[in-house]
């Protein structure tokens, strides 16, 4: 479990899912370890989240979505300077190669396939925000 110092602002993560089993699932896990879960269930909401300026520490997110995929939201964070430094974890069921190269070269900073295994996404999420 993460340790945050008495008083120190809560680390937010924002997951943007649309599956409701995944979305519950994730926000248990980062619930458990001690984040705060803001969830967008599609693209639409996402944008509203990025738009509304207040950034997360991660951003865990579905490729495909409802209205907008999470390639062209990844588009939307990157293009903004000050989300430059945001991780960006990409978790998808399109786990092609292709999606995978498409994925990280336009800026994810990691790239998960579902199923994935819960306590394998806790240690990349520790690796990338450590």
């Amino acid at each position: 479990m993460i340790q945050q110092a008495p008083g120190a602002p809560v680390k937010t993560v924002w997951v943007v899912e649309d599956d409701e089993q995944i979305a519950t699932l994730l926000d248990y896990l980062f619930t458990r370890e001690g984040y705060q879960v803001i969830c967008a269930k599609d693209g639409r909401q996402a944008q509203e989240l990025i738009r509304g300026g207040t950034m997360p520490q991660l951003v865990m997110l579905d490729v495909v979505l409802p209205y907008a995929s999470g390639f062209e939201l990844l588009g939307e964070i990157r293009s903004n300077q000050k989300w430059n430094e945001v991780p960006v974890i990409m978790l998808t069921g399109h786990a092609r190669e292709q999606d995978i190269v498409q994925g990280l070269e336009a800026g994810a900073n990691d790239y998960i396939a579902k199923p994935f295994q819960p306590r394998e996404l806790i240690a990349r999420i520790r690796r990338t925000l450590h």
